[in-house]
């Protein structure tokens, strides 16, 4: 699953290629906005919001601040992902997972494929799309304050859960959550109420995110490419801090929109190292 710092990274790479241009042509393959044409219009700025993907775009003639603008919101979901061609560059994924194409005048393509959702909204409504999410750990509204304030709203909730998330800090995945977790020696599945340094956790959460935003994620600095992770994906292998084996297991969570204790869950992995984060 695509976290904050990858998100971060496709919007850096899309507005460097398509910032100031002039659309030529734009292909939404759903049904919804499958006859909407963005030609002529202009790529204002593409930004991130937590895992969400915004491209903002101006129609022709556009002379106020907020006239007409657009907005092609997206977010990758568990495969989605966004690429820059050149032009007449061959595509390095099936054409039938492309779900956008946004191309300029130069040529130059941002293809979103296998995305988890695509729609085009009035810049002005965005607040609709992205308000809920809480405080962005990559943007420039960080707040941490207001994180932990949200982590603790659920006292007795698990800390894994509350960290992944969105509606509390923006930006966290599977991956992060798990290295988070060990690096404050707490359990996934510890309450918040119990975890005994979160402002720690959170701002270990910014460091994190901040560290590998602009490089190849290394969430442990140091140890390349094939320990990457202190926990997550290493199952059965020793823990790089005690040496006792890696367990993996998962954690119950509620699906979005069934509230935060009841309702319909669904179970995500979880990666832990049991001598050092002792279930509390």
């Amino acid at each position: 699953m695509p976290e904050g710092d990858n998100v971060y990274q496709a919007a850096r790479r899309m507005h460097a290629a398509l910032a100031g241009k002039r659309l030529a042509a734009s292909d939404f393959r759903v049904p919804a906005f499958a006859t909407l044409d963005l030609a002529g219009w202009t790529v204002l700025e593409v930004v991130s919001r937590g895992k969400h993907l915004l491209h903002r775009v101006a129609p022709p003639g556009s002379t106020h601040d907020g006239d007409g603008r657009l907005s092609v919101h997206s977010h990758l979901s568990m495969e989605g992902s966004w690429q820059v061609y050149g032009p007449g560059e061959r595509w390095r994924k099936p054409g039938h997972t492309a779900r956008a194409v946004l191309t300029a005048d130069d040529g130059t393509s941002a293809v979103g494929f296998s995305l988890g959702l695509i729609e085009v909204i009035a810049t002005a409504e965005e607040d609709a799309a992205v308000g809920h999410l809480g405080p962005d750990l990559l943007g420039p509204g960080w707040d941490p304050a207001l994180a932990e304030a949200n982590l603790r709203a659920l006292p007795e909730r698990a800390v894994g859960a509350a960290l992944l998330d969105q509606r509390n800090l923006a930006g966290i995945g599977n991956i992060y959550r798990c290295e988070l977790c060990f690096l404050g020696r707490v359990h996934p599945a510890t309450p918040v109420a119990a975890v005994p340094d979160l402002p720690g956790m959170v701002a270990m959460a910014k460091r994190l995110l901040e560290a590998n935003k602009s490089r190849s994620r290394n969430t442990v600095g140091g140890f390349g490419p094939r320990n990457a992770t202190w926990v997550y994906g290493r199952t059965g292998q020793p823990c790089l801090r005690c040496r006792t084996r890696i367990v993996h297991g998962t954690l119950a969570e509620p699906l979005p929109g069934t509230g935060p204790l009841l309702g319909e869950t669904r179970e995500r992995d979880i990666y832990w190292c049991p001598n050092c984060q002792p279930l509390r």
